[in-house]
């Protein structure tokens, strides 16, 4: 959520950046709304203010005819003060419903377009290998091997349902445990965080994925909901507090199930794993101070620390910045990582890293003091770390071999019992 003093201060700006992000919210309805919560709540501490010289007068010397009159026009002054007390409310309701829409201003360097075909790729990584053979899916493979059983996902589950069995779970822990080392040795200062999935509506409001995702969340009958990543439970561990400037940034090393209902999704990905309602993901979460340049920093460090896993595991991979109408509301700048498929002959998404700027702590009320005393929103950032089973695509195809063998990457052979195959 952005200060509504900057809203007012930079309207041209902000009705610019929706536009930039294809989100329509109504600005001049919100300014509108906001004079009318600003003028009410002046005439409600106004009379409120009257209230209490009134009770003064009455608590001091007085005769009991004007002590009558000044009660009797106490009681008038709090039957207004009720009324526009309601009023309020209702508007303060209708203003916090629109400034929740209020998109964060994209970074000057985020391209246009109109979803994510206007992306725009900014490094490569790897050759893209060339087989001699047509390579299989992961979904032949990992059949042909029993790493999967999909049909009895199906009925267990239901759509986009599934099992990993055999060398297929194997594997998969295999990639928690490589990238948990990985991650934790590249940066010490990441603190491991086991993250709750079941989370209350305020942690979703605060990180921006309600009201506008609410679709895609799959809801409880206690109104609580299943999270699509840590993120969310990770951004409301300081919900509410002030944070020690000198122990800034904070780092989390997030992991937690994870659950998406792919409501906007229908007909895509129908097979296979790469789109799935259950899910397991690492994530890196940072607090830092509210600087720009701070931002960027992490932002770029948090991308490197992805990319640099995909280059450990040999997986070819680009990088791209994503275009405006394929950000979130509040998102500042978007990094999508894409691993190469070699049956489906492109790049696929395996990795986001995102900054907020405070739109998320703003929220969440997570605030800290500056060097001079005064109160800030630190500034947020979350990124990909590993996403299963949907990162077992590219490991499983990049890797196979003419006869239906798998090659396990060196860095997983030592969380495999020493195994270099599955054959």
């Amino acid at each position: 959520m952005l200060d509504i003093k900057f809203i007012r201060e930079n309207l041209d700006l902000i009705k610019a950046g929706a536009v930039k992000k294809h989100l329509t919210v109504d600005i001049d309805a919100l300014m509108a709304l906001d004079d009318k919560r600003r003028a009410l709540l002046q005439n409600v501490e106004a009379k409120k203010a009257e209230q209490n010289q009134v009770s003064t007068s009455i608590a001091g010397p007085l005769e009991a005819e004007a002590r009558e009159k000044l009660i009797a026009s106490m009681k008038v002054l709090k039957e207004e003060i009720q009324k526009e007390e309601e009023e309020l409310k209702a508007v303060i309701r209708d203003w916090q419903l629109l400034m929740v829409q209020v998109p964060n201003i994209p970074d000057m360097t985020v391209p246009d377009g109109d979803d994510d075909a206007g992306n725009v790729e900014v490094r490569t990584w790897g050759e893209i290998p060339k087989f001699d053979f047509e390579p299989k899916s992961h979904v032949d493979l990992m059949l042909a091997h029993k790493m999967a059983d999909f049909e009895r996902g199906t009925k267990v589950a239901g759509f986009r349902g599934y099992f990993l069995t055999g060398m297929g779970a194997r594997l998969n822990f295999a990639i928690w445990n490589f990238v948990s080392d990985f991650i934790l040795a590249r940066d010490p200062r990441f603190v491991p965080l086991l993250v709750p999935s079941l989370v209350r509506k305020e942690p979703f409001i605060g990180t921006g994925y309600l009201p506008q995702s609410e679709e895609d969340l799959y809801k409880t009958q206690d109104a609580d909901y299943l999270a699509g990543t840590s993120e969310v439970g990770a951004m409301g561990f300081y919900m509410d507090e002030v944070l020690e400037r000198d122990a800034l940034p904070f780092k989390f090393f997030c992991f937690s199930p994870c659950f998406r209902r792919e409501a906007g999704s229908h007909g895509k990905d129908t097979k296979g794993l790469m789109r799935v309602h259950e899910f397991y993901k690492f994530e890196q979460v940072v607090l830092c101070e509210a600087r720009h340049d701070e931002s960027v920093k992490f932002h770029e460090e948090l991308t490197e620390n992805s990319e640099a896993m995909l280059q450990a595991l040999g997986i070819p991979h680009h990088t791209v910045v994503n275009c405006g109408g394929d950000l979130g509301l509040g998102q500042v700048k978007k990094y999508d990582i894409e691993a190469w498929v070699p049956s489906e002959k492109r790049y696929r998404e395996t990795h986001s890293s995102s900054y907020f700027h405070d739109f998320q702590t703003r929220r969440l009320n997570i605030r800290y003091r500056d060097e001079s005393g005064a109160m800030r929103f630190a500034h947020s950032l979350n990124n990909t770390a590993a996403a299963t089973p949907r990162l077992l695509i590219p490991i499983i195809e990049n890797n196979q071999r003419a006869d239906g063998s798998i090659a396990i990457p060196p860095v997983l052979q030592k969380y495999m019992g020493g195994m270099t195959e599955i054959v």
